[in-house]
């Protein structure tokens, strides 16, 4: 695909192109027996990425430092789609002590780990 596909959104050989959003992307994906953690899920890409995700039936635990943000994620998300599973566990990924908290807390859930998404945005 070229700029021109690019620029304009035309979809490549995938049948995706820049305009495809992350429903269409995931349109025919049934997540209902995955697990998800999300990093950076309280805005941007993150919070969309954890929104779709629930929204095709994962279970997402959004991993976030702030957690009153997690929670109006979460909170955003179940208001768009009330069926959606989704947590968030506190996490701050420059301190070893909450990583091995958010470990601990998440083993503690009994759930498979099937997605581990990292979202940086800066």
């Amino acid at each position: 695909m070229g700029i021109y596909g690019m620029v304009t959104g035309k979809a490549g050989k995938s049948g995706f192109g820049s305009a495809s959003t992350a429903e269409d992307v995931t349109q025919s994906i049934d997540a209902n027996h995955l697990t998800a953690i999300v990093t950076g899920g309280t805005s941007g890409i993150g919070l969309e990425a954890a929104r779709v995700l629930g929204m095709r039936g994962a279970h997402v635990i959004i991993a976030a430092r702030n957690t009153k943000a997690a929670n109006e994620s979460k909170e955003m998300i179940l208001k768009m789609n009330p069926n959606a599973r989704i947590d968030y566990i506190q996490l701050d990924l420059s301190s070893i002590k909450s990583v091995r908290s958010f470990v601990h807390q998440f083993l503690a859930l009994n759930l498979p780990l099937n997605i581990l998404m990292y979202v940086y945005e800066f």
